[in-house]
């Protein structure tokens, strides 16, 4: 902790809210301020540099969304550094079973031996079109089959959904402007808000997906930009309902020029339709698909489909051999997604996951245990204590679980739920953490209550 208050205030400079929170980044960045130590408070650096304290609060508020500083309330507010927001994945230098990572299944992923044979060709070279003329067919009746049939779009191929997410709230927004991000949130979107320097507003999402009331509230906060999951939302598992999406098309169509993002992560592999928030006439919108469920998470690319403008300020950020994405994996994808075989694998494997989740949630639910089947690869499981007293339970059970309170923005409520990815265990395996979660809750809880 800094000794006093004069120790807090040297050496803090600026007028605005951007000079001051870079003189703060700076002393983190030279270690004149490291992990744990204390900000000063709001009103006593306000009085040194005679600005607002309005103007010290918005430059606290840029440095948390950045994720280098956390306020504890009456604590007040301190050096936290980079990358405190979880990542999605396995867990590293772990022994326990991890039943968190929300992967899909290895078995499930294409082998793209056969394929890489196939997609071996001329050189591309600097100057030439950034999509594969092939990949580009076919991606264009992909997205097309998801959108009115009469309404002008522009493909681009970006390194994965979030890329393409990344580079598109960086085309339209300056730091500082809101977001609307679901609530629970994934954490590659919360991640890419809070790196950009975005103010994230949540949305709370129940399970017809992202709420009118919440999009309702986040529009007149002021948002210049809402990121939503049409399907198998991540955690929950909610997908977006014909009826729902109806109602937050209305909300959006007093806000043409508010950026709109689907991400529709799950796409080939949901069992839910696809219905669309985007309203018809919306000036500015995008659609992205990734392929990381289906063909495996190290095939980074996305398609984004949007309208002619956004796919314009996109494709600019694309430049010709140098940030586009490599026409040997364009190609691997297009011979992947083309090749019959491996279409059927596809299928197969939605019906492999819907199958197990809805299995594990069925049997957790005959213990009395509340589950959102939902769609995706995760099931999201209500308790009756704190998850992270169930994760410590199971840790010494030797499991390793994702506790909800790392994907909220602000819904107190994912402070009790797990989000579990069970779709690749053994039916001995899911028995045994069905009777070890149940054992899990009951230590918790302290008295008996499933089961």
């Amino acid at each position: 902790m800094l000794r006093n208050d004069r120790d807090a205030l040297s050496g803090i400079r600026g007028g605005t809210a951007n000079e001051i929170a870079e003189s703060l980044r700076e002393r983190m960045e030279r270690g004149l301020l490291g992990a744990g130590d204390a900000l000063p408070p709001v009103r006593a650096l306000a009085e040194a540099l005679d600005v607002n304290r309005n103007t010290v609060m918005a430059a606290y508020r840029q440095l948390a969304q950045a994720g280098l500083v956390v306020s504890r309330g009456r604590a007040g507010t301190h050096v936290t550094g980079p990358a405190t927001v979880a990542q999605d994945g396995f867990a590293a230098d772990t022994v326990l079973r991890d039943v968190g990572t929300g992967n899909p299944d290895p078995a499930r992923i294409p082998d793209p031996t056969s394929a890489l044979t196939r997609i071996v060709g001329r050189p591309v070279l600097y100057g030439e079109p950034v999509i594969d003329r092939d990949l580009e067919a076919w991606a264009d009746e992909w997205m097309r089959a998801a959108l009115p049939p009469e309404k002008p779009m522009r493909l681009t191929i970006t390194s994965g959904a979030s890329d393409a997410i990344d580079r598109l709230l960086s085309t339209y927004l300056t730091r500082d402007d809101g977001v609307a991000l679901e609530d629970p949130c994934f954490l590659a979107s919360l991640n890419t808000v809070r790196l950009g320097g975005y103010r994230a507003v949540p949305v709370p999402v129940d399970d017809e997906g992202m709420t009118v009331d919440g999009l309702r509230a986040a529009l007149a906060d002021g948002v210049r930009a809402v990121v939503c999951t049409p399907r198998a939302q991540n955690p929950t598992g909610a997908s977006i309902t014909e009826r729902r999406a109806e109602q937050l098309r209305a909300e959006l169509a007093a806000h043409p020029y508010v950026l709109v993002i689907e991400d529709d992560h799950f796409s080939l592999l949901s069992r839910m339709p696809h219905a669309s928030v985007i309203p018809s006439d919306h000036e500015r919108w995008a659609l992205v698909r990734s392929v990381s469920k289906f063909l495996g998470p190290d095939m980074c690319l996305a398609v984004t489909a949007s309208d002619p403008e956004t796919g314009s300020r996109l494709a600019q950020r694309l430049s010709p051999g140098t940030t586009w994405v490599s026409h040997l994996l364009q190609r691997l994808t297009h011979a992947l997604v083309t090749d019959p075989e491996v279409r059927s694998g596809i299928e197969a494997a939605a019906v492999h996951y819907a199958e197990r989740n809805a299995a594990f949630a069925e049997a957790l639910r005959s213990e009395g245990l509340t589950v959102s089947t939902g769609d995706g690869l995760n099931l999201w499981v209500r308790l009756p204590s704190p998850a992270r007293d169930v994760c410590g339970q199971l840790m010494r059970r030797g499991w390793l679980a994702r506790p909800g309170d790392e994907f909220l923005l602000s819904d107190d409520a994912a402070r009790f739920h797990l989000r579990l990815t069970v779709h690749d265990l053994t039916e001995t395996d899911a028995a045994s953490l069905r009777r070890d979660l149940l054992a899990a809750v009951e230590a918790t809880v302290g008295t008996r209550t499933v089961g």
